[in-house]
């Protein structure tokens, strides 16, 4: 990708610093407002533009979502992991809600990740309640969108992250061709078989940045020391969401020059189902087989302190695609995160589908922990504006 030299560092309007504790804005002074850098959501498709137009999220069933932690409680411990289904509920909203009924602190709740508000999922959340006594969980029945499916004591706490993965089963409907004339089938199962074979680009999803990508100008203004955000969990999501920008300039630069599924010289190469990862000093025919065959990934990076994890084309890639990024860089690294990698390519697992009718089509498929189903369907479909978007 040939880096835009205005984006990295376009800056957002002034942005006030924060009031002290007490003290009102500035009379006569409008909130700020937050401008991400320019194409920050104009990411290359790896296939061609997608073939079909559609939506998605017309109602909350048409997105379901369970989550695999990946084990089964123990049965004993000071931990109860309880399962529950949401509709049409935030994941910390809920946790919220378990607190009140545990009588915990919140910070006795812990869940591996966030879940879609507009859909219908099923997460487990993990509760420090040491003593073997169980609140009366039937309690949460009471409040809208929540349903209990099990409690069951365990050893340890969930961790973020720490989930095998995602099943998915979403109803896109509505669908035509991208010129509006009827959808063509042909196409787009074509498109799913390539998806199924060869996997796409693992770009992070829009949400990761927030309204319009907002989180993105906040990030840098967070660096730069023009905003002082007192609350931990938006602090911290601004910071991923800078983090994801960059290593998404990457894999896009990758896929424009092609090399987003093949192994470069220097590359770090990720383990599939880890996220242990090896460098390919050299890229003989091994490397080569087991990266076709989706054993190994190339990787982009999550930039932090540290030196690159990359030597040799890998690097003189990145260094290309970030170019311009340094602001955004010094201010990662000024926060303390450190150099990791992420894979670039993302299998989409057991992916099957089926037409319910002529203009919708439904889709079942697996993905690993940290990846987006809506950047699976960003590869498939346009999608159109629903009631999430509202």
């Amino acid at each position: 990708m040939s880096p835009d030299p205005s984006s990295p560092d376009a800056r957002p309007e002034a942005v006030e610093p924060a009031p002290t504790r007490g003290q009102p804005p500035a009379a006569g002074r409008a909130t700020p407002a937050f401008t991400p850098p320019a194409g920050w959501d104009r990411l290359p498709s790896a296939f061609g533009p997608p073939p079909a137009s559609g939506r998605i999220r017309s109602t909350p069933e048409d997105f379901e979502v369970i989550e695999d932690l990946g084990f089964e409680p123990s049965d004993d411990g000071d931990y109860v992991i309880l399962r529950v289904r949401k509709r049409e509920a935030n994941t910390q909203w809920v946790a919220r809600q378990i607190a009140q009924v545990a009588d915990v602190p919140p910070k006795h709740i812990n869940y591996a990740g966030q879940k879609d508000r507009y859909a219908v999922t099923e997460q487990s959340f993990s509760i420090l309640l040491p003593g073997g006594g169980d609140p009366d969980w039937s309690r949460l029945a009471a409040e809208p969108g929540i349903e209990v499916l099990d409690a069951r004591r365990n050893r340890r706490m969930i961790r973020r992250g720490g989930l095998a993965g995602n099943a998915f089963t979403i109803v896109l409907r509505e669908l035509a061709g991208p010129d509006g004339s009827p959808v063509d089938r042909q196409a787009v199962e074509a498109r799913l078989t390539a998806l199924r074979e060869r996997g796409l680009p693992n770009y992070f999803g829009p949400q990761r940045f927030g309204h319009g990508g907002g989180n993105l100008p906040r990030a840098l203004a967070v660096f730069e020391g023009r905003l002082r955000e007192r609350d931990r969990f938006k602090r911290g999501m601004y910071i991923s969401a800078a983090r994801s920008w960059l290593f998404n300039r990457v894999l896009a630069a990758r896929v424009e020059a092609g090399s987003w599924d093949a192994v470069l010289e220097g590359d770090a190469m990720m383990l599939e189902g880890s996220r242990s990862f090896f460098k390919a000093t050299e890229v003989d025919a091994e490397i080569r087989r087991r990266t076709a065959e989706m054993d190994i990934h190339p990787t982009g990076p999550l930039w932090g302190r540290g030196a690159p994890l990359v030597s040799g084309e890998a690097l003189a890639l990145e260094t290309a695609a970030l170019a311009g990024c340094e602001a955004w860089q010094r201010g990662l690294e000024s926060v303390g995160t450190k150099q990791e990698r992420r894979a670039l390519r993302l299998p989409v697992r057991d992916l099957s589908w089926d037409w319910p009718d002529a203009t919708a089509l439904r889709l079942a498929f697996s993905l690993a922990p940290g990846a987006y189903a809506t950047t699976v369907l960003a590869e498939l479909v346009t999608l159109e504006a629903s009631p999430a978007d509202a």
